[in-house]
């Protein structure tokens, strides 16, 4: 079929015919409005027709795992990575993807994941603007994770030791011998048992360094 345009040129043409899909939907629990995929749909399926184009869609990867809400229902949460094909008037064509994840407590959340990945999909791959915050407009820290007492003191061990240059693998060796203290690093939960051994490192280094075996 000559003289049609390639799907590049007709894909531009959709995006000419596109250029914003209002924020209609509205979710009630949350109170926040949102573009559904129905919208989009809604806004692009006449430009796809209009120029030819055909978009077929595969799921690339599925994921999903159970759990439950804080309400008590059970749950199941999917992540896909869909691929799509996007098939212009000459039957030529090029491939995009992108990922998508929804939660249901019925048997929806793939359908739904895949939804949210083809509404994903059809806005960047048009340039359509989303008024979303942009992502540089806040900023967050990971939470300092808690060590139990006995992981604390444990790590503290290993510091000091690698400082010191002894060998931690040697060093737990000796430490279970009767002249260490016949004491299992590994497996002990006592952090009195763990103390001892720093404070036996801080004050008596050399000795020790001499009496454990080289890696």
């Amino acid at each position: 079929m000559t003289g049609h345009p390639t799907v590049y040129e007709a894909f531009v043409q959709v995006m000419a015919d596109v250029q914003g899909i209002a924020k209609k939907d509205q979710n009630t629990q949350q109170r926040f409005h949102f573009r559904g995929i129905d919208a989009v749909m809604n806004a692009v399926g006449p430009a796809l027709r209009e120029h030819g184009v055909v978009i077929i869609p595969q799921a690339l990867n599925i994921s999903t795992e159970r759990y439950e809400s804080k309400g008590g229902a059970g749950m199941k949460n999917s992540t896909v990575h869909m691929q799509y094909t996007v098939y212009g008037p000459n039957g030529d064509h090029f491939v995009g993807s992108a990922y998508g994840e929804a939660a249901d407590s019925g048997d929806k959340s793939v359908s739904k994941a895949q939804s949210v990945a083809y509404r994903t999909f059809l806005l960047q791959g048009l340039t359509v603007p989303t008024q979303e915050p942009d992502p540089d407009a806040s900023v967050h820290e990971r939470a300092s994770v808690q060590l139990s007492p006995i992981s604390e003191a444990k790590h503290e061990l290993a510091s000091l030791l690698n400082a010191e240059g002894i060998d931690l693998n040697a060093f737990a060796a000796w430490a279970m011998t009767p002249t260490g203290g016949s004491i299992n690093i590994a497996a002990t939960d006592s952090v009195v048992a763990i103390r001892t051994l720093i404070d036996r490192v801080k004050n008596d280094t050399d000795t020790i360094r001499g009496e454990v075996p080289h890696a």
